[in-house]
Protein backbone atom coordinates (compact mmCIF):
# COMPACT_ATOMS: atom_id res chain seq x y z
CA UNK A 1 0.00 0.00 0.00
CA UNK A 2 2.37 3.00 -1.56
CA UNK A 3 -0.49 5.62 -0.76
CA UNK A 4 -3.08 6.43 1.37
CA UNK A 5 -5.25 9.81 1.00
CA UNK A 6 -7.53 11.25 3.76
CA UNK A 7 -9.31 14.28 4.51
CA UNK A 8 -7.99 16.07 7.47
CA UNK A 9 -10.70 18.69 8.26
CA UNK A 10 -8.40 20.51 11.25
CA UNK A 11 -5.25 21.61 9.12
CA UNK A 12 -4.23 25.44 8.84
CA UNK A 13 -4.90 24.22 4.87
CA UNK A 14 -8.08 22.68 5.23
CA UNK A 15 -6.16 19.97 2.47
CA UNK A 16 -6.30 15.94 1.69
CA UNK A 17 -3.16 14.66 3.81
CA UNK A 18 -1.15 12.00 2.04
CA UNK A 19 0.73 8.95 3.87
CA UNK A 20 3.48 7.54 1.50
CA UNK A 21 6.84 6.24 1.77
CA UNK A 22 9.91 8.46 1.89
CA UNK A 23 13.08 8.56 0.10
CA UNK A 24 16.39 9.79 0.32
CA UNK A 25 14.95 13.15 -1.34
CA UNK A 26 12.92 13.23 1.98
CA UNK A 27 15.86 13.12 4.59
CA UNK A 28 16.57 16.55 5.54
CA UNK A 29 13.00 17.62 6.18
CA UNK A 30 12.69 14.24 8.29
CA UNK A 31 15.43 15.06 9.88
CA UNK A 32 13.94 18.58 11.09
CA UNK A 33 10.85 16.76 11.83
CA UNK A 34 12.71 14.58 14.49
CA UNK A 35 14.68 17.38 15.76
CA UNK A 36 11.69 19.57 16.37
CA UNK A 37 9.95 16.97 18.14
CA UNK A 38 13.02 14.73 20.21
CA UNK A 39 15.13 16.07 22.54
CA UNK A 40 18.98 16.48 21.13
CA UNK A 41 19.98 13.00 23.51
CA UNK A 42 17.27 10.85 21.84
CA UNK A 43 17.24 12.16 18.37
CA UNK A 44 18.86 10.48 15.14
CA UNK A 45 21.00 12.06 13.22
CA UNK A 46 20.98 13.04 9.67
CA UNK A 47 23.35 10.05 8.70
CA UNK A 48 21.21 7.81 10.66
CA UNK A 49 18.05 8.41 8.87
CA UNK A 50 20.19 8.22 5.61
CA UNK A 51 20.95 4.72 6.54
CA UNK A 52 17.70 3.66 7.60
CA UNK A 53 16.32 4.69 3.97
CA UNK A 54 18.79 3.05 2.14
CA UNK A 55 18.34 0.16 3.97
CA UNK A 56 14.21 -0.28 4.83
CA UNK A 57 12.62 2.32 2.87
CA UNK A 58 9.28 0.43 2.75
CA UNK A 59 9.38 0.59 6.65
CA UNK A 60 9.36 4.41 6.34
CA UNK A 61 6.28 6.78 6.27
CA UNK A 62 5.99 9.91 5.38
CA UNK A 63 2.31 12.37 5.98
CA UNK A 64 2.25 14.75 4.33
CA UNK A 65 -0.29 18.64 3.67
CA UNK A 66 0.12 18.78 -0.03
CA UNK A 67 2.75 21.42 0.66
CA UNK A 68 4.94 20.25 3.46
CA UNK A 69 5.90 16.93 5.18
CA UNK A 70 4.57 17.37 8.49
CA UNK A 71 5.04 14.11 10.46
CA UNK A 72 6.99 10.30 10.31
CA UNK A 73 6.95 6.87 11.48
CA UNK A 74 9.87 4.22 10.82
CA UNK A 75 11.18 1.09 12.05
CA UNK A 76 12.84 -1.69 11.15
CA UNK A 77 11.27 -5.45 11.09
CA UNK A 78 12.96 -8.15 13.07
CA UNK A 79 12.50 -10.91 15.07
CA UNK A 80 12.70 -9.61 17.93
CA UNK A 81 9.63 -8.42 20.19
CA UNK A 82 11.86 -5.74 22.13
CA UNK A 83 13.52 -3.05 20.52
CA UNK A 84 17.19 -3.09 21.37
CA UNK A 85 19.34 -0.54 21.69
CA UNK A 86 22.01 -2.22 18.93
CA UNK A 87 18.75 -2.23 16.25
CA UNK A 88 19.15 1.90 16.75
CA UNK A 89 22.43 1.93 15.72
CA UNK A 90 22.85 -0.81 12.75
CA UNK A 91 19.99 -0.64 10.13
CA UNK A 92 21.46 -3.78 8.64
CA UNK A 93 19.98 -5.81 11.32
CA UNK A 94 16.85 -5.19 9.52
CA UNK A 95 15.02 -8.75 8.47
CA UNK A 96 12.66 -8.48 5.71
CA UNK A 97 11.33 -11.77 6.52
CA UNK A 98 11.03 -10.38 10.27
CA UNK A 99 7.69 -11.24 12.75
CA UNK A 100 8.10 -7.91 14.30
CA UNK A 101 7.99 -4.41 12.81
CA UNK A 102 9.49 -2.04 15.31
CA UNK A 103 8.30 2.12 15.40
CA UNK A 104 11.67 4.11 16.03
CA UNK A 105 10.09 6.71 15.50
CA UNK A 106 6.75 8.57 15.56
CA UNK A 107 7.17 12.50 15.03
CA UNK A 108 4.36 15.10 14.44
CA UNK A 109 5.51 18.54 13.90
CA UNK A 110 4.34 20.39 16.98
CA UNK A 111 1.87 22.89 15.13
CA UNK A 112 0.07 19.69 13.40
CA UNK A 113 0.12 17.64 16.81
CA UNK A 114 -3.63 16.92 18.42
CA UNK A 115 -5.61 16.53 15.57
CA UNK A 116 -5.19 12.58 14.94
CA UNK A 117 -1.91 12.37 12.43
CA UNK A 118 0.17 10.06 14.50
CA UNK A 119 -2.87 8.14 15.08
CA UNK A 120 -3.10 7.75 11.05
CA UNK A 121 0.42 7.02 10.55
CA UNK A 122 0.16 4.11 13.46
CA UNK A 123 -3.03 2.85 11.85
CA UNK A 124 -0.97 2.87 8.30
CA UNK A 125 1.92 1.17 9.95
CA UNK A 126 -0.52 -1.61 11.07
CA UNK A 127 -2.20 -2.30 7.96
CA UNK A 128 0.62 -2.12 6.01
CA UNK A 129 2.43 -4.69 9.43
CA UNK A 130 -0.88 -6.67 8.85
CA UNK A 131 -0.67 -7.32 4.93
CA UNK A 132 3.05 -8.64 5.56
CA UNK A 133 1.75 -11.22 8.13
CA UNK A 134 3.58 -9.87 10.96
CA UNK A 135 2.75 -11.31 14.00
CA UNK A 136 2.69 -7.82 16.08
CA UNK A 137 4.58 -3.81 16.51
CA UNK A 138 6.79 -3.21 18.95
CA UNK A 139 7.96 0.03 20.19
CA UNK A 140 9.96 1.80 23.22
CA UNK A 141 7.82 5.01 24.94
CA UNK A 142 8.41 7.42 28.18
CA UNK A 143 6.21 6.38 30.98
CA UNK A 144 3.86 9.64 30.27
CA UNK A 145 3.13 7.99 26.65
CA UNK A 146 2.14 4.52 28.00
CA UNK A 147 -1.44 5.69 28.00
CA UNK A 148 -1.57 7.34 24.34
CA UNK A 149 -0.12 3.85 23.23
CA UNK A 150 -2.41 2.13 25.02
CA UNK A 151 -5.54 3.65 23.22
CA UNK A 152 -4.02 1.46 19.93
CA UNK A 153 -3.88 -1.69 21.24
CA UNK A 154 -0.19 -1.86 22.69
CA UNK A 155 0.65 -3.57 26.10
CA UNK A 156 3.06 -2.42 27.92
CA UNK A 157 5.75 -5.11 29.00
CA UNK A 158 7.28 -3.45 31.13
CA UNK A 159 10.65 -1.66 32.13
CA UNK A 160 12.80 -1.57 28.89
CA UNK A 161 16.33 -2.47 29.14
CA UNK A 162 17.17 0.04 25.98
CA UNK A 163 18.51 3.29 27.68
CA UNK A 164 18.65 4.93 24.36
CA UNK A 165 19.78 8.63 24.89
CA UNK A 166 20.00 7.77 28.51
CA UNK A 167 16.46 7.73 28.91
CA UNK A 168 14.12 5.28 30.90
CA UNK A 169 11.94 3.14 28.47
CA UNK A 170 9.12 0.99 28.57
CA UNK A 171 8.45 -1.89 26.01
CA UNK A 172 5.05 -1.77 23.92
CA UNK A 173 3.96 -4.44 22.28
CA UNK A 174 0.99 -4.61 20.22
CA UNK A 175 -0.35 -8.07 18.22
CA UNK A 176 -1.92 -7.94 14.68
Amino acid sequence: MPFAYFIYNKNPLNCAMQIRNANLKDVESIFMIETACFPANQAASLNTFSERLKVYPNHFWLIEDGVQIVGFINGMVSDNDIIKDEMFKYPELHNEDGAWQSVFGLAVLPEFQNHGLAGKLLEHLFEVSAQNKRKGVVLTCEKHLISYYEKFGFVNAGLSASVHGGDVFYDMRKLL
